[in-house]
């Protein structure tokens, strides 16, 4: 369950920008994340198209309704040939379960699934001050880790800085996916926990998802060899 990869957030407005970036990579196919905006913009058509040209797709829509609204829609998800899929673990444990089941085909396969804990924009003091959680945002993140483990899930989204209590709450075999990632000369945009590829490594992270410094990059392909370099060591 824990291979590395690192996942390029394609965060497009349409079909054809997607493509057209993705037609830069000659040699590599990439882990391709496809978020709200693109999925919303160009639907199940460029799920469809990605995935016959080869590509890994973590299918990135963070679910959060009631159980029953969630398993039927995990259920109409199931059918596409996705690898990884996401609810936010604040819907409950008992969400979750059925989100597992809506997502489970006859056959018993499944894409992975995995929870959101907090988003990476997300700060403490917003925490407290807007959403009126008292918890600190670790013991949060772990709390909410934890549940995505009791509904069976196999793993959580969290910043690359809260990898390692993850992994020390939940075990080694349970994924961390984490966002967040920048590298050491790049700007934090709109995210607040952020690491560079090489320490999100040393951390803990199983699977990074690294968006505007491979997207908006001169040369993305570069950039995306740059940061698999770090991550994965070579």
């Amino acid at each position: 369950m824990n291979a590395k990869d690192v996942i390029i957030a394609c965060d497009f407005s349409s079909k054809e920008a997607t493509l057209e970036f993705l037609d830069k990579f000659k040699e590599e196919k990439p882990f391709v994340k496809i978020g709200m905006e693109l999925y919303y913009a160009a639907g199940n058509d460029i799920v469809k198209e990605i995935k016959r040209r080869g590509h890994k797709i973590f299918l990135d829509l963070k679910l959060h309704d009631i159980p029953n609204t969630v398993k039927k829609a995990m259920r109409v998800l199931s059918e596409l040939d996705v690898d990884m899929t996401n609810v936010h673990a604040a819907g409950t444990i008992e969400m979750m379960r059925a989100a597992i089941e809506g997502l489970t085909r006859p056959d018993g396969t499944r894409p992975l699934l995995i929870a959101v804990t907090q988003l990476t924009s997300t700060s403490e003091e917003a925490m407290r001050n807007q959403l009126l959680i008292d918890a600190t945002i670790g013991d949060t993140i772990i709390k909410y880790a934890q549940n995505a483990k009791e509904a069976g899930l196999d793993g959580v989204v969290c910043s690359p800085l809260e990898a390692g209590i993850v992994k020390d709450a939940c075990g080694n075999e349970f994924m961390t996916v984490t966002p967040g990632i920048r590298f050491a000369d790049s700007g934090k945009d709109d995210q607040v926990r952020i690491t560079t590829p090489e320490r999100a490594r040393e951390i803990g992270s199983d699977y990074i998802v690294v968006g505007r410094p491979i997207t908006a990059a001169e040369d993305p392909v570069e950039a995306y060899r740059k940061c698999v370099k770090g991550f994965l060591g070579k």
